[in-house]
């Protein structure tokens, strides 16, 4: 929505300068329940009264940005109302409208102005201050209430900064009445006095509550009056709550028709009823948004007391979509575990989605077309949602869990419940249950801390959204901007979250999305980051990567690339491509390359934001909602990822390196058309690739998990990856627990919020570990030999005995380990391919006590180690004599020849 803003300094000059008198004043405001919400226009004129020129101003939660604005037109004439009416609002209030207008899309915690030009003619709450649910002094409230100002307000109120009690002008009436909008004051239409009514007799004829709802989705007696009687299963009577009661058949009331549902919900509170109670009732049937009811009830009479209230036992998956029908009104119980699938409601309204397992979106486990269709058909009987029955938005505490939400007692999805009681109803095209019994969940899915860096990996790559990253001018002014935080102790709520999530994943790099796009300098968005990370981490060094522009593309918000300097370095240039389809809806592709400071690796980061999957109404041609399950814009997204793998192949940062990995928010699930292209391009998803299937999920959308962030990698970076997970601190929790004050009481922007991870955005980060594939000189992969090593063997060993192993160092033996050892200087060891050295001759201490080895390792790629000397002594194992008749022994056998000659010399 086109957003004007007033500032407050122009709203107190216009004040100021507001007439005496004004004949134009706000005389009745309706804050109902739903969106029965109204404003009562009064000419306090005895003139007729021209509206051209003046205008409603809706100022939300504080804010000082217009977020709805009506101009008027009509005439009034004198002492005349004029009335606007939610276009939501029920028929009984439209009947009262002159006109329907979303400038009534009010909370009672929001401000009105009425302006005629730049003056302001009467206002009513406080402009600029958000009172947390409403405004309350002196019994009168602001929210579902109807105020009604008094009769001798006849003048405005022009200071709309001023604090607002409005107990000084206004009467507070009871929530949805509307009998005095159309006329003002004493000028109010004569209330007749109700014809006396005749009272009512338990046990006397009545219509059966089964006969009411009948066998079809609508009563058939929809509009009678009738009068019938059941028991209380549950009570919602109070002003916060449904305002009235559910009742059961009795069991002698019971028909045999299974289609036909047993319970139904009597609009009424004027009468107090408690659980157990026999009631009779007289009112009329009526489909309140296709619920069955009892509304204008006229009597209830409390019959009996203390009975018990059964309760009918139902499971899910149920057989279709509608099998609740024949259930609504009724006291049910679910008793099987049951998985939350859906949180989002959980802080505003107290909804809480649950299914028998986590869903899926349909193409996130399936091919777009039927197949993801009937994925989703499945998932609408799995689920149901379980509703706190309050009418309160913002309830402190929640209902569940229990005792409350807060930022360290967080409900997520893919934790469970075991049993669900309590009455089943049908509002706002959903079954829900609104609990008797409030449901214990447990926390199945606890938070996790970022994952450790994968033992085999040395390098971290991830991508994380942060959620529209807006600085104001980066000095702490300029708030509002036009996406992000409203004022700067927002920002800093959200920047304190985005800096402990970013610092504890530790990754060397992280493709950003959704930050502003508003260049590299000093007050940039980028530096105002990066600065934080670095006084968050100073174990770190970040930096930016610094595209020279001043803006990439045209959008208010780009893709961004931070890495740990003291890690990692640019190598080649910083590319962006603004060519089609990138000069349109897709936002600018950047890249740049990086060479890892510890082992030398080279590889491409690219960060990519593909167009979303809103704004389907100015879509055409194939880009429109195919009805196949991937939304529109399908088709430009597709030429995105085509485009964007082409351009990566292009080496745009003019580094020749086949290692790249894409990550970023691709608006596009895991089995969709941009997926599988950039599949068929050769850049293969990878956490979808490590595990196998496509079960991981990063985003969660109307109660549906699945992917939208993704790292997709070149063949050569995939083979080096050893590790690829989400990280689940965002899309399991609920949304409550972000950096936003808006919807939030004083209390309540303190205890759910932390400055923890969890909650930083609404997309979880995807985190890609690494192995780097070392390059080695051949000097490097040379095998090494310890120098000056000696070994010791018995003389007269067995050949093949095993004298030691060899002390050597292989630096790569992953990639080319030793196959052989070369040996000179003796034959008698050898030296197998372990570097064991083994007797292979006759050892001989007397021949040879110490034997020395020239000895090299060669590897598999014929690098041969220097050559080194190797000692084996040769132990004696003779004793002395045996020393001494060895060496007799050898003299005689010495000496013989000289006898013999002496006995030649004798003949």
């Amino acid at each position: 929505m086109f957003k004007t803003k007033i500032t407050p300094l122009a709203l107190v000059i216009a004040s100021l300068s507001a007439p005496a008198s004004a004949n134009l004043i706000i005389s009745e405001y309706v804050e109902g329940s739903s969106n029965n919400k109204a404003i009562e226009l009064y000419n306090n004129s005895t003139d007729s009264l021209s509206l051209a020129g003046y205008k409603l101003n809706l100022y939300v939660n504080g804010k000082t940005t217009i977020q709805s604005t009506l101009d008027l037109s009509a005439t009034l004439p004198a002492n005349g109302t004029y009335v606007i009416v939610n276009p939501s609002s029920n028929d009984e209030l439209k009947g009262k409208a002159d006109l329907e207008h979303s400038v009534t899309s009010f909370n009672g915690d929001d401000a009105l102005v009425l302006i005629q030009g730049d003056t302001v003619i009467d206002s009513f709450g406080q402009f600029g201050t958000d009172p947390g649910s409403y405004w309350s002094e002196g019994g009168v409230q602001t929210q579902n209430k109807t105020l009604r100002r008094n009769d001798s307000v006849l003048v405005g109120r022009t200071s709309p900064s001023a604090p607002f009690d409005p107990s000084e002008e206004w009467v507070q009436f009871d929530q949805d009445d509307f009998s005095g909008l159309g006329v003002f004051g004493s000028d109010s239409a004569p209330v007749p006095e109700p014809e006396p009514l005749e009272p009512l007799v338990c046990g006397a004829d009545k219509t059966l509550i089964s006969a009411i709802q009948g066998d079809g989705a609508a009563s058939p007696l929809v509009g009678s009056v009738v009068e019938l009687e059941g028991v209380v299963t549950a009570d919602f009577q109070g002003d916060d709550e449904l305002k009235g009661f559910f009742i059961s058949s009795l069991a002698a009331d019971i028909d045999a028709n299974p289609l036909t549902s047993e319970g139904l919900f009597v609009y009424f509170a004027d009468t107090d009823v408690s659980v157990g109670d026999h009631v009779r009732v007289q009112g009329t049937v009526e489909e309140y948004f296709d619920a069955t009811q009892i509304g204008s009830v006229s009597q209830v009479a409390v019959c009996d007391t203390g009975l018990a209230s059964a309760t009918t036992k139902i499971t899910l998956p149920l057989a279709d979509a509608t099998y609740l029908e024949s259930f609504e009104g009724m006291l049910v119980t679910l008793e099987q575990p049951l998985v939350v699938t859906n949180n989002f409601g959980l802080g505003r309204y107290g909804e809480v989605e649950v299914a028998t397992e986590r869903l899926y979106q349909g193409t996130q486990v399936a091919l777009p077309g039927d197949t993801a269709n009937a994925v989703e058909a499945e998932n609408l009987t799995k689920k149901i949602l379980i509703d706190d029955g309050s009418t309160v938005q913002n309830l402190d505490p929640t209902a569940y869990p229990t005792p409350g939400l807060s930022a360290e007692n967080t409900l997520r999805t893919g934790d469970t419940v075991n049993t669900v009681t309590g009455a089943l109803a049908y509002s706002f095209s959903l079954y829900r249950i609104h609990p008797t019994v409030a449901p214990q969940f447990i926390a199945t899915n606890a938070r996790k801390d970022a994952p450790e860096l994968n033992a085999e990996a040395d390098l971290r790559v991830a991508s994380f959204n942060v959620l529209n990253y807006f600085n104001g001018d980066g000095q702490g002014e300029g708030f509002p901007t036009s996406r992000g935080a409203d004022s700067e102790a927002e920002f800093i709520r959200q920047e304190a979250k985005i800096v402990s999530a970013i610092s504890a994943m530790q990754a060397d790099v992280v493709g950003l999305m959704e930050i502003e796009n508003d260049g590299f300098g000093e007050f940039s968005a980028i530096a105002s980051l990066v600065n934080a990370l670095n006084e968050a981490d100073a174990a770190n060094q970040y930096a930016f990567v610094d595209f020279g522009l001043d803006q990439i593309g045209t959008d208010a918000i780009t893709t961004a690339l931070i890495y740990r300097a003291n890690k990692v370095e640019e190598v080649g240039t910083a590319a962006i491509t603004t060519d089609a389809p990138f000069d349109f809806s897709n936002r600018t592709p950047i890249a740049q390359s990086f060479k890892s400071l510890a082992t030398d690796e080279v590889f491409t980061v690219a960060v990519a934001h593909l167009k979303s999957k809103g704004g389907c109404g100015s879509a055409s041609g194939a880009n429109e909602d195919q009805n196949d399950g991937q939304a529109c814009w399908n088709e430009i997204r597709t030429q995105g990822a085509n485009a964007f793998a082409d351009w990566l192949d292009s080496k745009p940062t003019g580094v020749d390196d086949e290692d790249t990995i894409l990550v970023g928010d691709m608006n596009a699930y895991a089995m969709e058309d941009p997926i599988r292209a950039f599949a068929d391009k050769g850049y293969k998803n990878v956490v979808a690739e490590l595990d196998g299937n496509t079960l991981a999920y990063s985003y969660s959308f109307s109660g549906r998990a699945g992917s939208l962030d993704h790292a997709v990698a070149s063949a050569s970076l995939l083979s080096k990856v050893v590790s690829a997970k989400d990280w689940h601190i965002n899309a399991d929790e609920p949304i409550s627990l972000d950096y936003n004050v808006e919807f939030k009481s004083d209390a309540q922007q303190s205890s759910l919020y932390s400055q923890s991870a969890y909650r930083a955005s609404d997309h979880d980060p995807v985190i890609v570990d690494i192995k780097s594939e070392i390059t080695l000189t051949p000097e490097e992969q040379t095998p090494v030999i310890t120098a000056n090593q000696t070994f010791v063997i018995d003389e007269n060993s067995a050949i093949g005995t095993v004298i030691g192993t060899l002390d050597f160092s292989d630096p790569n033996a992953d990639e080319s380990p030793v196959v052989k050892f070369i040996v000179s200087g003796n034959s008698s060891v050898s030296i197998n391919n372990q570097g064991q050295l083994i007797v292979a001759g006759e050892l001989d201490y007397e021949f040879e006590n110490r034997i020395t080895l020239s000895v090299q390792a060669q590897d598999s790629a014929g690098n041969v180690s220097k050559a080194e000397n190797v000692a084996i002594k040769v132990n004696n194992l003779r004793s002395d004599d045996d020393n001494d008749a060895g060496s007799l022994f050898w003299l005689t056998l010495l000496l013989a020849p000289l006898s013999i000659v002496r006995r030649f010399k004798k003949k």
